[in-house]
C-alpha cells in the first residue's frame, strides 16, 4: 500500500511480490481478512444438549461425588451414538457445576503457633461525543491519567493523534496537577511510547519515552492485554468515555477559541479539581491527601469504583487479597475467582457467574507494619468441615474473626475456662451449627447472653430443643360423600 501511494497498482503489486490479481483486489478492499471475516459462533451444536438437564444434573444432585469418567461412561452406555470426544467437555461442565451446586469440600485449617503503585495513561476518540464549534464537529482525543487505587483522574483535549508530544505534555500537566509521581507509568501499546510494528526488537520502550519515566523516575510498563475486558487500559477509556457521555455539557460552541477544555472535569469520581460549581466530597478529598502524602505505594484506592483481581481458592477455603484473608463456600476449592474489589463489597465471579459477595476488609498500617493480615471470616462457609474437626477451633489462626457476635466469643472463653478444651470445642462448634442451621444466631446470641450473665454455662441439649423447628399439626378434613339417591334426584330433575 505505501508502494501504490506513488506507483501504478500492477507495478505496486509487482515489487510487493503480489499478482496483478490480488493487487486489483488489495486496491478495492485494503482490509485484511481478519477484519472480513463475520465474528465466529458456535462451531458444533452443544453435544450434551439433550443429556444434560435430563439425566447428568438428576445424577449429580442424587449422588454429588460421582466422577466424570463413572458419568461418561455411563452416558456411553445408554447413548452408544455419542462420540467420545465429549468426554473433555463433559469434565469442564461437571466441574462447573460442582462448583456452583456441588457439595461442601473438605477444608484445611491452618495454624497459628506461639514464638511496600501504579498510574495509566490512555488516549480515547471522542468523536462519537458530538462536541462541535461554530458548527463543525470537533475530532479529538481525550489524553486520560488515571491513579489506579484512588481513581484521582486528569484528561485533556488532544486535537491530534497518540503521539509523544501528547502523550509527554498530558502526562506531565498530571504529575504536576497531583503533585507527584506514582512508581510505576502503564500505557497499553501506544505508539508514542512502543515500537509496535517490530516483534523481534530487545528494546521495545522508544528513547524519549525511557527518558520522560526516568526524569520522574518512573517505572515505564505496558499492558499485555489491553483488548480484554478485565483490562485495566480497557477500564480507563470505558470510564472516561462513558463519564463524559452522561455529563450535560454544552456540546455547541460558537467560540472557535473557546476549545472545552476537560482538564478539570470530574471524569473519575475521585478527581478534587471542583468543575461547575461541583466540590468533591470530603471523603475523597481525603483519599487523595492520603495519596499524595504517600505515592509510593498509593495509600488509598478510588471509592466509588473497582480493580480487578485474579485469585485462587486455597484448601484452607478462603484467598488472600491486599493482606486480607476471606472465606468463600468449600466448593470453591481450587477454582479460579475474578474479584472486583470496591470499597466496601468483593464481587466474585466464577467465568461471567457472580458466585458470591464478601464484605471488604481492611488492615490498619499498624498491622501491616507488624507483618499481620486481616480477616473476613463467615462462620457458615466452614462451619461444616469444622464440624468434622473440632479440635481445630482450639488454635485457629482466625478463631477470634470466626465468632459472628460478642456473645459466642464470651460463650467460648468461659468454656475453655471452665472445662477442657476438646469438650469447649465441640460445644462451641455445636453451637455454631446451630446458628447456622436453625438461622436463629440473633435468637441464640441472646439467649447465650442471658446465660452467662447468671454465671451458667450454655445448655445445648436444651438450647437446641428451644430453637428446634415448629411442627405444624396436620388439620383433619372430614369429606362427606354425597348418597346415589342425590345423583337420581338431579338426574330426574
Amino acid at each position: 500500500m505505501s508502494l501504490r501511494q506513488t506507483l501504478s497498482q500492477q507495478t505496486a503489486a509487482a515489487r510487493a511480490g503480489f499478482s496483478a490479481s490480488t493487487g486489483s483486489r488489495l486496491d478495492a478492499d485494503p482490509r485484511p481478512p481478519s477484519r472480513k471475516a463475520a465474528p465466529r459462533g458456535r462451531r458444533r451444536p452443544d453435544p450434551l444438549a439433550a443429556i444434560w438437564e435430563s439425566e447428568i444434573v438428576p445424577m449429580l444432585a442424587a449422588m454429588p461425588g460421582l466422577r466424570p469418567k463413572t458419568l461418561f461412561d455411563e452416558m456411553l452406555r445408554r447413548h452408544p451414538a455419542l462420540p467420545g470426544s465429549i468426554r473433555r467437555t463433559l469434565e469442564r461442565r461437571i466441574r462447573t457445576w460442582q462448583a456452583l451446586h456441588g457439595p461442601e469440600r473438605e477444608v484445611i485449617f491452618r495454624q497459628d503457633h506461639p514464638p511496600g503503585a501504579q498510574g495509566l495513561s490512555d488516549f480515547t476518540d471522542a468523536a462519537g461525543l458530538g462536541v462541535s464549534i461554530a458548527g463543525q464537529t470537533l475530532a479529538h482525543r481525550l489524553y486520560h491519567f488515571r491513579l489506579a487505587f484512588s481513581g484521582w483522574a486528569h484528561a485533556e483535549v488532544v486535537l491530534g493523534g497518540e503521539s509523544f508530544v501528547a502523550l509527554a505534555g498530558g502526562l506531565q500537566n498530571a504529575l504536576w496537577g497531583l503533585g507527584g509521581a506514582p512508581t510505576e507509568h502503564r500505557s497499553d501499546s501506544l505508539s508514542a511510547a512502543f515500537r509496535n510494528l517490530d516483534a523481534a526488537a530487545a528494546a521495545d520502550l522508544t528513547t524519549r519515552y525511557e527518558a520522560l519515566c526516568a526524569h520522574y523516575r518512573m517505572r515505564p510498563t505496558r499492558n499485555k492485554g489491553s483488548t480484554t475486558a478485565a483490562s485495566p487500559m480497557r477500564t480507563v477509556r470505558s470510564k472516561g468515555r462513558t463519564r463524559i457521555s452522561r455529563r450535560p455539557l454544552p456540546r455547541h460552541c460558537c467560540c472557535a477559541a473557546g476549545l472545552i477544555s476537560t482538564a478539570s472535569m470530574p471524569i473519575a469520581a475521585s478527581s478534587t479539581r471542583p468543575s461547575a460549581g461541583r466540590t468533591p466530597p470530603a471523603a475523597r478529598r481525603r483519599a487523595v491527601e492520603l495519596e499524595q502524602a504517600a505515592l509510593q505505594p498509593l495509600p488509598a484506592m478510588r471509592t466509588d469504583d473497582f480493580e480487578q483481581a485474579l485469585v485462587t481458592v486455597t484448601r484452607s477455603s478462603a484467598f488472600v487479597l491486599k493482606r486480607v484473608f476471606y472465606t468463600v463456600p468449600s466448593r470453591l476449592i481450587g477454582h479460579r475467582l475474578r474479584v472486583r474489589l470496591y470499597d466496601d463489597r468483593l464481587d466474585c465471579f466464577l467465568g461471567g457467574s457472580l458466585v458470591l459477595t464478601l464484605r471488604r476488609g481492611r488492615i490498619s498500617p499498624e498491622r501491616v507494619a507488624l507483618g499481620q493480615r486481616g480477616h473476613v471470616v463467615d462462620y457458615r462457609h466452614i462451619i461444616h468441615s469444622l464440624c468434622r474437626k473440632p479440635m481445630a477451633l482450639l488454635n485457629l489462626v482466625y478463631r477470634d474473626q470466626l465468632f459472628p457476635r460478642a456473645a459466642y466469643r464470651r460463650a467460648w472463653e468461659r468454656l475453655i475456662e471452665t472445662g477442657p478444651a476438646k469438650s469447649a470445642c465441640k460445644t462451641m462448634v455445636a453451637l455454631l451449627l446451630l446458628a447456622h442451621e436453625r438461622a436463629c444466631e440473633a435468637d441464640l446470641a441472646a439467649a447465650l447472653e442471658e446465660c452467662l450473665d447468671v454465671g451458667v454455662l450454655p445448655d445445648l441439649p436444651a438450647l437446641a430443643e428451644r430453637f428446634a423447628p415448629v411442627i405444624a399439626a396436620v388439620p383433619e378434613v372430614i369429606v362427606t360423600l354425597p348418597t346415589l339417591e342425590t345423583y337420581d334426584a338431579l338426574y330426574a330433575a
